[in-house]
């Protein structure tokens, strides 16, 4: 019987200290809908976030801003006290309900999620604490200013980036080093390419966020529905399977409340591609993002 094995993604250096499995997972969608309030079924949340280590993952993504509050205590009742897991959590992103964010960059407030975000996992340290978006309150060098504050007093151990450009990731790299940037990349979202392309240079982690997202690949006669109908998987296994052989890098977070689905997201790291596969749904991936920005 086939069990699932997230670890056959490979490992990468979180910080050139934290050892993680590539594969991960996202903890954004245990909530309720809109990301707000508790999940409509909390055993099954729970369930599956205690499937976790069985499948090798060891790096588990959330944030102060989902629920908010509710991935976080999840988290903490499934797997504390988290032996051999890396929790990376973000703040920065205010709430005000289902599907409503505000970015708030002002430095007592980002220290208020470090110290908020300490006490629900029930950690003395953030081994990785990510600032979820730059805010526009106050200049980005006070926000780092802050950070950097943290990190020096032994609150945080390594500090991430959310949805940045190069030039943003350089101009905080001047207070702290830069452990990971995340941002929205796909098989069909590729604006932030060259993000991408900087993290593989500086050996910085690159999480994508919306990883499984492939478009009108889903549909009808494509290389992407195709190589999964060889392969016996599922489209969304082989978009993870191309993230992974994108960069090495490359560290997906693909979030479901499921238990089944979570099992079926770590076997894509079993998925082995060809150069010529990989370069097929390079191309139809391009294609499709050069489609919907056309004009």
């Amino acid at each position: 019987m086939f069990t699932p094995d997230a670890r056959q993604s490979g490992s990468f250096m979180i910080g050139g200290d934290i050892e993680v499995t590539r594969l991960g997972f996202g903890a954004m969608r245990i909530t309720g809908p809109g990301i707000w309030g508790e999940p409509a079924d909390r055993a099954k949340a729970l369930a599956t976030l205690k499937r976790l280590p069985e499948l090798g993952i060891n790096l588990v993504d959330t944030a102060d801003a989902y629920g908010p509050e509710v991935s976080e205590n999840l988290i903490r009742e499934a797997l504390h006290p988290y032996e051999g897991m890396l929790i990376a959590t973000k703040g920065g992103h205010t709430r005000h309900g289902p599907d409503i964010w505000k970015p708030v960059g002002n430095p007592d407030y980002l220290r208020q999620c470090v110290l908020m975000s300490l006490r629900r996992l029930g950690v003395e340290r953030i081994d990785l604490w990510q600032l979820h978006r730059v805010g526009a309150d106050c200049t980005p060098e006070r926000q780092f200013e802050a950070i950097a504050a943290m990190r020096a007093q032994g609150l945080i151990r390594h500090v991430g980036l959310s949805e940045v450009t190069v030039e943003m990731i350089e101009r905080a790299r001047l207070y702290f080093p830069v452990a990971t940037v995340q941002n929205r990349f796909n098989l069909v979202n590729r604006y932030s390419e060259d993000v991408l392309d900087y993290c593989t240079r500086e050996n910085i982690g690159f999480i994508p966020w919306a990883p499984l997202a492939a478009g009108g690949l889903t549909k009808g006669d494509t290389v992407l529905t195709r190589l999964a109908g060889e392969k016996g998987v599922q489209p969304g296994q082989i978009a993870l399977a191309w993230l992974l052989r994108r960069a090495p890098v490359m560290l997906p977070i693909p979030g479901t409340s499921s238990p089944e689905h979570v099992a079926d997201n770590a076997a894509a790291a079993a998925i082995e591609l060809s150069d010529e596969e990989f370069r097929q749904l390079d191309n139809d991936g391009r294609a499709e993002w050069a489609s919907r920005n056309a004009g």
